[in-house]
């Protein structure tokens, strides 16, 4: 098709700007350099307007069709942001940030957007509006929440949304997707118990809050195991546990516990919160102990839309010859806030069966997938905007 054949043509240029980018990693909403480099390109390429500043550092580029009688507007999102992650791949065009590093493929996806643009700015071969968005601070910083309240849907009035995430394990250049629920919620728990501190000699005359504790880490699986409904999909994990004391002789004061909390369902959502509080509440009263529970909310669940996901699925097709079905992943994705505002459909493509995945020192994007990402997203322009 023309699309793969022209992005077979700019892949070498493609590729160069994802090294570029991969060699300069930049953190949440730090995305400076990659921002003025989008905004750069945009402008290059003859977009018809380019905004900066919209969710802080993100960028959006606006780019009109031959025609515009559908009135329709698409949204095509990408991310931008590294990981705290020190780099081991030893590449040529390793990171040059100590502790920052491209272990996501945000750096791939950001590249093959800018592609995207490039060959829709060239052809126009449509009819209405397409808006690129290159969203910061993915990674744990909601950035595209932060660009929802800056009014970007309706400030370009996008009617549908878009997005992709390179996925390790699935072959090259294949995609996978599915209907519904199919990132999870994120949230996070901070919980503090405090009891009353002693010599470890004297257990009797403390309120231990490390068997305080421990009790509560036990029970906190219960919620999956025994609370939720066994068809429905829920994860408790506690990641941290600090005693306010390290010494051998010393049962401490305090304890705080830290973890995270993944859902599919506002339902499940809710339970967790609830049940966590009530367990730990009720074994702080137990021991003689109080307690603090903090639960904070991050990325909602996302959600594809039907109609759009059955369109971005045909348009895999088209491309790859088929689509296959995606399990549900348990990590979020904070595209949700944008699919909260906006029907649309976030779609996997392979990266290949070899090599590491996401959030690994060792991980890297696979230039040879560019083709197959451009191509999906200006196919998802032409075909749901035909030109007359």
């Amino acid at each position: 098709m023309p699309t793969k054949n022209r992005f077979a043509e700019l892949q070498d240029e493609i590729t160069a700007w994802r090294r570029d980018i991969h060699e300069n990693p930049e953190i949440l909403f730090e995305t400076h350099r990659t921002s003025a480099l989008v905004a750069e390109k945009l402008k290059d390429f003859g977009c018809d307007e380019i905004v900066t500043g919209i969710g802080r550092t993100g960028v959006v580029g606006v780019i009109k069709g031959k025609a515009s009688g559908s009135g329709k507007v698409i949204g095509l999102r990408a991310d931008m942001d590294a990981l705290p992650i020190h780099e081991q791949t030893g590449l040529a065009y390793a990171s040059k940030t100590d502790g920052a590093m491209h272990a996501c493929g945000h750096d791939g996806h950001t590249a093959m957007l800018l592609g995207a643009a490039k060959y829709l700015s060239e052809t126009r071969n449509f009819d209405g509006t397409v808006v690129v968005i290159f969203q910061p601070a993915e990674e744990g910083g909601g950035g595209g929440k932060e660009m929802c309240d800056d009014g970007m849907m309706d400030r370009w009035g996008i009617q549908e949304v878009y997005g992709m995430h390179n996925w390790p394990g699935m072959p090259l250049g294949s995609f996978a997707i599915r209907s519904g629920a199919f990132f999870a919620a994120t949230d996070q728990f901070d919980i503090h118990f405090e009891g009353r501190g002693g010599h470890a000699a004297k257990p009797h005359d403390t309120v231990d809050t490390t068997v305080m504790s421990a009790q509560a880490v036990l029970a906190l699986q219960t919620i999956a195991s025994r609370n939720a409904d066994p068809i429905d999909q829920i994860v408790v994990s506690v990641t941290s546990f600090e005693t306010s004391s390290k010494a051998f002789n010393v049962i401490p004061q305090r304890v705080h516990i830290k973890g995270t909390v993944r859902t599919m369902s506002k339902e499940m959502r809710d339970l967790a919160e609830q049940r966590i509080a009530g367990i730990c509440e009720g074994i702080a009263a137990t021991f003689g102990g109080t307690v603090a529970v903090k639960y904070h909310r991050g990325y909602p669940v996302m959600v594809n839309t039907d109609a759009q996901t059955e369109f971005a699925a045909e348009v895999a097709k088209s491309i790859s010859g088929q689509c296959e079905d995606a399990s549900l992943v348990m990590g979020g994705e904070d595209f949700a806030f944008m699919l909260e505002e906006r029907p649309g459909a976030y779609i996997l493509v392979g990266n290949g069966e070899d090599g590491a995945m996401v959030h690994h020192p060792e991980y890297n994007f696979n230039d040879e997938a560019i083709p197959a990402g451009c191509s999906w997203w200006a196919e998802i322009v032409e075909k749901r905007m035909p030109a007359a």
